[in-house]
Protein backbone atom coordinates (compact mmCIF):
# COMPACT_ATOMS: atom_id res chain seq x y z
CA UNK A 1 0.00 0.00 0.00
CA UNK A 2 0.99 3.98 0.05
CA UNK A 3 -1.03 5.55 1.22
CA UNK A 4 0.38 9.48 1.78
CA UNK A 5 2.87 11.57 -0.32
CA UNK A 6 5.13 14.20 0.14
CA UNK A 7 6.93 16.69 -2.30
CA UNK A 8 8.64 19.85 -0.72
CA UNK A 9 11.54 19.67 -2.80
CA UNK A 10 12.45 23.21 -4.91
CA UNK A 11 10.02 23.85 -7.98
CA UNK A 12 13.18 24.64 -9.77
CA UNK A 13 14.86 21.26 -8.97
CA UNK A 14 11.87 19.35 -9.43
CA UNK A 15 10.90 21.08 -13.16
CA UNK A 16 14.86 20.24 -13.89
CA UNK A 17 14.44 17.03 -12.36
CA UNK A 18 11.45 16.26 -14.73
CA UNK A 19 12.18 18.30 -17.41
CA UNK A 20 8.58 19.16 -17.06
CA UNK A 21 6.60 23.15 -16.27
CA UNK A 22 4.34 22.55 -13.47
CA UNK A 23 0.76 24.33 -15.26
CA UNK A 24 0.66 25.99 -11.91
CA UNK A 25 2.91 26.97 -8.41
CA UNK A 26 4.50 24.46 -6.73
CA UNK A 27 3.70 24.26 -3.41
CA UNK A 28 5.62 22.67 -0.39
CA UNK A 29 3.26 19.20 0.97
CA UNK A 30 4.11 17.22 3.52
CA UNK A 31 1.65 15.32 4.20
CA UNK A 32 -0.34 14.56 0.57
CA UNK A 33 -3.45 12.85 1.96
CA UNK A 34 -5.72 10.56 -0.88
CA UNK A 35 -9.08 12.99 -2.54
CA UNK A 36 -5.92 15.72 -2.71
CA UNK A 37 -4.13 17.21 -5.41
CA UNK A 38 -0.84 15.97 -6.08
CA UNK A 39 1.78 16.59 -9.12
CA UNK A 40 2.09 13.97 -12.35
CA UNK A 41 3.70 14.29 -15.40
CA UNK A 42 1.41 12.18 -17.79
CA UNK A 43 2.43 10.11 -21.13
CA UNK A 44 -0.11 12.73 -23.02
CA UNK A 45 1.52 15.50 -21.91
CA UNK A 46 5.33 14.78 -20.56
CA UNK A 47 6.44 18.74 -21.09
CA UNK A 48 4.28 19.62 -17.81
CA UNK A 49 3.44 18.76 -14.48
CA UNK A 50 -0.01 18.93 -13.56
CA UNK A 51 -2.20 17.93 -10.29
CA UNK A 52 -5.25 15.51 -10.98
CA UNK A 53 -6.98 14.15 -7.90
CA UNK A 54 -5.86 11.52 -5.63
CA UNK A 55 -8.21 8.06 -5.86
CA UNK A 56 -8.09 7.11 -9.58
CA UNK A 57 -12.03 6.82 -10.60
CA UNK A 58 -12.54 5.07 -13.97
CA UNK A 59 -14.48 6.75 -16.53
CA UNK A 60 -17.40 4.86 -16.95
CA UNK A 61 -17.98 5.29 -13.09
CA UNK A 62 -21.30 6.40 -12.53
CA UNK A 63 -20.06 9.42 -11.25
CA UNK A 64 -17.52 11.11 -9.94
CA UNK A 65 -16.79 11.37 -6.89
CA UNK A 66 -17.99 10.58 -2.94
CA UNK A 67 -15.52 8.41 -1.95
CA UNK A 68 -11.14 8.50 -2.89
CA UNK A 69 -11.81 6.38 -6.01
CA UNK A 70 -8.65 3.63 -6.45
CA UNK A 71 -5.85 5.17 -4.54
CA UNK A 72 -3.39 2.32 -4.90
CA UNK A 73 -3.68 -0.35 -7.99
CA UNK A 74 -1.90 -3.57 -7.62
CA UNK A 75 0.70 -4.26 -10.17
CA UNK A 76 0.08 -8.06 -10.31
CA UNK A 77 -4.09 -7.41 -11.75
CA UNK A 78 -3.26 -4.37 -13.69
CA UNK A 79 -3.76 -5.86 -17.42
CA UNK A 80 -7.26 -8.43 -15.53
CA UNK A 81 -9.23 -5.37 -13.68
CA UNK A 82 -11.65 -3.47 -15.42
CA UNK A 83 -11.11 -0.20 -13.14
CA UNK A 84 -7.19 -0.28 -14.36
CA UNK A 85 -6.78 -2.17 -17.72
CA UNK A 86 -7.84 0.53 -19.63
CA UNK A 87 -5.38 3.43 -18.05
CA UNK A 88 -2.90 0.39 -17.83
CA UNK A 89 -2.45 0.36 -21.62
CA UNK A 90 -3.15 3.99 -22.66
CA UNK A 91 -2.51 6.50 -19.73
CA UNK A 92 0.31 6.11 -17.69
CA UNK A 93 2.38 8.74 -15.43
CA UNK A 94 4.45 9.73 -13.28
CA UNK A 95 3.65 10.45 -9.47
CA UNK A 96 5.99 12.52 -8.67
CA UNK A 97 7.14 12.81 -4.96
CA UNK A 98 10.10 13.18 -2.60
CA UNK A 99 9.18 10.73 -0.07
CA UNK A 100 6.16 8.36 0.72
CA UNK A 101 4.98 6.84 4.01
CA UNK A 102 3.48 3.46 5.66
CA UNK A 103 2.25 2.52 8.60
CA UNK A 104 3.96 -0.07 10.85
CA UNK A 105 2.21 -2.75 12.81
CA UNK A 106 3.44 -1.93 16.62
CA UNK A 107 2.53 -3.39 20.33
CA UNK A 108 0.64 -0.62 20.70
CA UNK A 109 -0.82 0.04 17.40
CA UNK A 110 0.52 2.01 13.97
CA UNK A 111 3.60 4.23 13.70
CA UNK A 112 4.25 5.67 10.61
CA UNK A 113 7.23 5.53 8.64
CA UNK A 114 8.52 7.58 5.73
CA UNK A 115 10.68 6.39 2.85
CA UNK A 116 12.78 8.85 0.79
CA UNK A 117 16.25 9.11 -0.93
CA UNK A 118 19.46 9.57 1.81
CA UNK A 119 20.07 13.01 -0.71
CA UNK A 120 15.92 14.09 -0.21
CA UNK A 121 15.89 14.28 -3.89
CA UNK A 122 12.34 14.02 -6.15
CA UNK A 123 12.00 10.12 -7.75
CA UNK A 124 9.01 8.97 -9.65
CA UNK A 125 6.51 6.75 -8.84
CA UNK A 126 4.53 4.40 -11.32
CA UNK A 127 1.13 5.50 -11.95
CA UNK A 128 -1.89 5.47 -14.28
CA UNK A 129 -4.28 8.33 -14.49
CA UNK A 130 -8.23 9.14 -15.76
CA UNK A 131 -9.98 12.03 -17.36
CA UNK A 132 -12.82 13.35 -15.77
CA UNK A 133 -15.89 11.86 -16.96
CA UNK A 134 -17.61 15.35 -16.55
CA UNK A 135 -14.81 18.10 -17.38
CA UNK A 136 -13.77 17.81 -13.73
CA UNK A 137 -10.27 17.03 -12.19
CA UNK A 138 -8.48 13.94 -13.33
CA UNK A 139 -7.48 11.20 -11.08
CA UNK A 140 -4.53 9.36 -10.66
CA UNK A 141 -3.44 5.91 -8.60
CA UNK A 142 0.12 4.94 -7.27
CA UNK A 143 0.63 1.04 -8.70
CA UNK A 144 2.26 -1.00 -5.86
CA UNK A 145 3.92 -4.41 -6.04
CA UNK A 146 5.60 -6.75 -2.96
CA UNK A 147 7.89 -5.13 -1.08
CA UNK A 148 11.79 -5.08 -0.99
CA UNK A 149 14.04 -5.34 1.53
CA UNK A 150 13.58 -1.63 2.48
CA UNK A 151 9.96 -1.45 2.61
CA UNK A 152 9.40 -5.20 4.04
CA UNK A 153 10.29 -4.97 7.62
CA UNK A 154 7.22 -1.79 7.77
CA UNK A 155 4.90 -3.35 5.46
CA UNK A 156 3.46 -5.91 2.54
CA UNK A 157 3.13 -3.79 -0.27
CA UNK A 158 5.16 -0.86 -1.72
CA UNK A 159 4.61 1.68 -4.57
CA UNK A 160 6.46 1.05 -7.83
CA UNK A 161 9.64 3.35 -7.61
CA UNK A 162 11.34 3.57 -10.64
CA UNK A 163 14.63 4.26 -11.92
CA UNK A 164 15.16 7.39 -13.77
CA UNK A 165 16.07 5.19 -16.70
CA UNK A 166 12.85 4.14 -16.59
CA UNK A 167 10.61 6.75 -16.42
CA UNK A 168 10.46 7.74 -20.38
CA UNK A 169 9.31 3.76 -20.60
CA UNK A 170 6.63 3.88 -18.60
CA UNK A 171 5.31 6.84 -20.15
CA UNK A 172 5.78 5.98 -23.47
CA UNK A 173 5.49 2.02 -23.88
CA UNK A 174 8.47 -0.16 -24.74
CA UNK A 175 8.12 0.65 -28.31
CA UNK A 176 9.52 4.12 -27.99
CA UNK A 177 6.15 5.90 -29.15
CA UNK A 178 5.82 9.43 -28.40
CA UNK A 179 2.26 9.56 -29.05
CA UNK A 180 1.77 9.30 -25.51
CA UNK A 181 -0.49 5.91 -26.59
CA UNK A 182 -0.42 2.22 -25.71
CA UNK A 183 1.82 -0.26 -26.20
CA UNK A 184 0.79 -3.37 -28.04
CA UNK A 185 0.82 -5.48 -25.06
CA UNK A 186 1.63 -3.47 -21.54
CA UNK A 187 1.13 -6.61 -19.39
CA UNK A 188 4.47 -7.94 -21.30
CA UNK A 189 5.91 -4.98 -22.42
CA UNK A 190 6.19 -3.40 -19.24
CA UNK A 191 5.93 -6.06 -16.24
CA UNK A 192 9.78 -6.15 -15.57
CA UNK A 193 9.35 -2.66 -13.93
CA UNK A 194 6.40 -3.89 -12.23
CA UNK A 195 8.74 -6.40 -10.10
CA UNK A 196 10.00 -5.37 -6.76
CA UNK A 197 13.67 -4.47 -7.27
CA UNK A 198 16.44 -3.00 -4.65
CA UNK A 199 16.27 1.18 -3.59
CA UNK A 200 19.57 1.51 -2.44
CA UNK A 201 18.80 5.32 -2.42
CA UNK A 202 16.07 4.53 -0.21
CA UNK A 203 15.71 4.46 3.75
CA UNK A 204 13.12 4.22 5.90
CA UNK A 205 12.62 5.89 9.25
CA UNK A 206 9.66 6.75 11.71
CA UNK A 207 7.89 9.92 11.98
CA UNK A 208 5.24 11.48 13.88
CA UNK A 209 1.66 10.22 14.76
CA UNK A 210 0.48 13.25 13.83
CA UNK A 211 0.61 12.20 9.92
CA UNK A 212 -2.33 10.65 10.60
CA UNK A 213 -4.62 13.53 10.33
CA UNK A 214 -4.82 14.76 6.83
CA UNK A 215 -4.82 18.46 8.18
CA UNK A 216 -1.71 18.67 9.24
CA UNK A 217 0.98 19.62 6.79
CA UNK A 218 4.15 21.17 8.09
CA UNK A 219 7.90 19.99 7.92
CA UNK A 220 7.27 19.11 11.70
CA UNK A 221 5.94 15.32 9.99
CA UNK A 222 9.59 14.67 8.16
CA UNK A 223 11.34 14.75 11.51
CA UNK A 224 12.73 11.50 12.92
CA UNK A 225 11.05 10.41 16.03
CA UNK A 226 11.47 6.83 18.07
CA UNK A 227 10.89 3.91 16.54
CA UNK A 228 7.42 2.07 19.07
CA UNK A 229 9.80 -0.79 19.75
CA UNK A 230 12.67 1.35 20.96
CA UNK A 231 9.97 2.78 23.54
CA UNK A 232 9.06 -0.42 24.18
CA UNK A 233 12.20 -1.71 24.79
CA UNK A 234 13.18 1.31 27.24
CA UNK A 235 10.09 0.95 29.01
CA UNK A 236 10.48 -2.73 30.08
CA UNK A 237 14.11 -2.14 31.12
CA UNK A 238 12.18 -0.39 34.27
Amino acid sequence: MCGRLSLFASPELVADRFDADPVRPLEPRYNVAPTQSHPVVRNDDPDAIRFPTWGLVPSWADDGGGGSGHVNARAETLADKPSFRAAFAERRCLVVVDGFYDWKETPTGKQPYRFEREDREPFALAGLWEPSPNGGDATFTVVTTEPNGVVEPVHHRMPVVLDPEDETRWLRGANGDDGGGATPDPAEALADLLEPRPTPDLHAYPVPSSLGDPANDSPDLVEVVPAEEEVQTGLDEF
